[in-house]
């Protein structure tokens, strides 16, 4: 069964499209889907310029297509892994849904988290799997079960990725510079995982 990532944000039209075209394009070996949505979407609205700039230049194409959808109740419990731009985001998906906690994550949490774990660590976990999918959500159980026990970022504020909306180009650049690293870190995690089967 297909391994669903969903990625969250306020208006979905900055971080969370990011984050899932970044996602998508890092995982297009795996049978993962990613879909995004905000907590307060601009719903019906594209990408500003900014963050549709900063989407081409890191080689998403499809950038212009996207178009922004609000968090609805129905969209959390088929996600297998979902990822928060931010703590306030984190804290909505969790009280809209409270049994997706364990699997609910900031992006830079994981990012932190995945870090930490050995391949060793990861492949005792995925041994038995039957496929990379199940392999993926017995990740996401592994870094659930070592959330607080990795080794903290330094600030809380390091959780979170910075909202650039309707801020300057500078801002969006740093946003950009938070997220991406992040993905490519959860995308390297989910990666390690489907090969330790």
């Amino acid at each position: 069964m297909t391994f669903r990532i969903l990625a969250v944000c306020t208006g979905n039209i900055c971080r969370s499209p990011l984050a899932e075209q970044l996602l998508r394009a890092r995982l297009a070996q795996l049978d993962v889907t990613v879909e995004s949505a905000g907590v307060g979407a601009l719903v019906g609205e594209g990408m500003p310029e900014p963050a549709l700039d900063l989407a081409i230049r890191l080689g998403m194409t499809d950038a212009a297509s996207h178009v922004s959808r609000q968090l609805t109740v129905d969209l959390i419990p088929g996600a297998d892994l979902v990822l928060a731009m931010s703590r306030e985001h984190r804290r909505a998906l969790v009280e809209l849904t409270p049994a997706a906690t364990r699997r609910t994550f900031t992006i830079r949490e994981l990012a932190n988290i995945a870090a930490g774990i050995s391949d060793d660590e990861l492949h005792a976990e995925v041994v038995g799997s039957t496929d990379a999918s199940e392999a993926l959500r017995a990740a996401v159980d592994l870094a659930s079960a070592l959330r607080g026990v990795v080794k903290p970022l330094p600030s809380p504020d390091d959780l979170d990725v910075v909202d650039p909306y309707r801020q300057s180009v500078a801002v969006y650049e740093l946003s950009a510079s938070q997220l991406a690293p992040a993905v490519d870190a959860v995308a390297t995690f989910l990666t390690r995982a489907a090969a330790a089967i």
